[in-house]
């Protein structure tokens, strides 16, 4: 159904939320709802902008009051000002105040600054205080007589405050949840505590709903045929009464109105082929299990690592906001490997196979060989050299490994002759580097607490073994340093003893 024009066109009262120069008016109408029925001109506007650090001009202010006043959210003050000189009424000569349409716009914009990407809890206490609500007001409307109009009044006032409430959070709540389902760069972490959010909480009050909803729909079918006498009662009285025959439209309290109950009829129960909200509500939780399966799925697909730096981002963000501009383009270049190019002429892979329909423009360039570019042949002239005879460098490497091999042994013949006691000798460099070498692979194999450091070397047939002394402490002698080692025994024995 189109909305007539008229009524379109009091979504203008929205455009000072959108403008460019937004803060400043966003300011100003501050002023306005600071109290009830604020009567404020221009100059006054400019004096109190400037003592909340936001300083604007007379003319600026009376230009964006002036718009305020186009969009609707101001109306021209028709209030009386008593002068005493010409400069005072030059000053105070156009005065504004706010308007009904004004004040809701702007009571609704400072509602979503203030609740921003924040998760709304759900007043689920509310759902058994509604259902006792309206079993009160059925009780007493089945009486003789009827209910009283006092306390119909305050208990209809009560249960809709309360739904409207509950409804509002369950709105938010979801648009909350489906806004952290719908990404697709959850780490485990915060997939962990979403999946508790969701099995934990949303199951609770899923439950509590369905619990509670056939119970209310039964107090509103009881209440249903005395609907029409109870809205004529709560409407005697009011301020449609007082505004009859002014052509004043009234907007009636929640629950004066049969179409607020045919509203709250319809959240709980499907009414004339219409899903309820709360058919709605399972349907909404039962995508958000499904999101959150997909996150599973693409978890396990990524073999647990994470495939999204929205965090490093973020945090190299915070310090480009902090950094200076020299120190900013540093980190951007670093961040982000923004080098100026340096044009080096870099030889062509010789393993890289180029096509012959490559343009020799754009490709490296390529080293041809002298025999090829003069005599357009690969072959090389005269005699082709020799093999090389390397057998003298591998005697040397052999006798090398030899003499390394000597002298370990008789390192490890040296510790074997010291092995009882390794604090009464002085080891000998070879002897103490085998020591260390033995030592760090039986602690790399297990733990001296446990006796489980233990190493052996087949080749030198020595066996190392550690084991954890608390209060002990040996210090080896050797000609490099003296070493000690500290809640340790170190115990070096002969590999075919260990063995038998």
């Amino acid at each position: 159904m189109e909305e007539p024009e008229s009524d379109l066109g009091r979504l203008e009262a929205y455009t000072y939320l959108t403008v460019p120069e937004r803060a400043s008016y966003l300011a100003i109408m501050r002023l306005f709802t600071a109290s009830l029925m604020t009567d404020l001109s221009a100059q006054q506007v400019v004096e109190e902008l400037a003592t909340e650090n936001h300083d604007i001009t007379l003319d600026v202010a009376v230009a964006r009051l002036n718009r305020l006043v186009g969009w609707g959210n101001l109306l021209p003050s028709s209030h009386t000002v008593r002068v005493k000189s010409i400069e005072e009424y030059q000053r105070t000569r156009s005065r504004y105040q706010l308007s009904a349409l004004g004040e809701r716009v702007q009571r609704q914009a400072d509602e979503v600054l203030s609740s921003a990407d924040a998760a709304r809890e759900i007043s689920r206490e509310l759902l058994g205080l509604i259902s006792q609500g309206l079993d009160d007001l059925a009780v007493r409307l089945e009486q003789p007589g009827g209910a009283d109009a006092g306390t119909a009044r305050e208990t209809v006032a009560t249960v809709f405050a309360q739904f409207w409430t509950f409804r509002d959070s369950v709105r938010d709540f979801y648009a909350f949840l489906g806004q952290v389902l719908a990404r697709y760069d959850l780490d485990s972490a915060e997939y962990t505590g979403f999946k508790e959010l969701l099995l934990d909480y949303v199951e609770s009050i899923t439950e509590e709903i369905v619990l509670l909803s056939p119970r209310i729909e039964r107090h509103l079918d009881r209440l249903w045929p005395h609907l029409p006498a109870l809205v004529t009662v709560l409407r005697e009285g009011g301020l449609a009464g007082a505004a009859a025959g002014l052509g004043v439209t009234v907007q009636h309290s929640r629950g004066h109105d049969l179409a607020d109950w045919v509203g709250l009829r319809a959240w709980f129960s499907d009414v004339d082929g219409q899903r309820s909200e709360v058919t709605q509500l399972r349907d909404a939780t039962m995508r958000a299990l499904q999101s959150l399966l997909a996150n599973a799925k693409r978890m396990i697909r990524s073999g647990g690592q994470g495939t999204s730096r929205r965090r490093e981002l973020l945090r190299l963000a915070a310090w480009l906001d902090a950094a200076d501009e020299d120190t900013a383009a540093d980190l951007f270049t670093a961040a982000y490997g923004l080098y100026p190019a340096r044009h080096l002429g870099l030889a062509a892979d010789a393993q890289l196979v180029v096509p012959a329909t490559t343009s020799w423009w754009p490709e490296p360039a390529v080293e041809v060989p002298v025999s090829l570019r003069e005599r357009g042949v690969r072959a090389a002239r005269g005699r082709v050299s020799g093999v090389a005879d390397r057998s003298a460098q591998q005697r040397a490497l052999i006798e090398r490994a030899a003499a390394v091999q000597a002298a370990r042994a008789a390192a490890a013949a040296e510790l074997l002759s010291a092995a009882t006691d390794l604090s009464a000798v002085r080891l000998s460099e070879p002897a103490i580097q085998l020591l260390l070498e033995l030592m760090a692979q039986a602690l790399g194999s297990g733990d001296p607490a446990l006796g489980t450091a233990v190493t052996s070397n087949l080749d030198l047939g020595v066996r190392c073994e550690l084991i954890g002394k608390p209060g002990r402490e040996t210090t080896v002698r050797s000609a490099t340093g003296d070493f000690t080692a500290r809640d340790l025994g170190i115990t070096i024995t002969r590999l075919e003893q260990a063995d038998d």
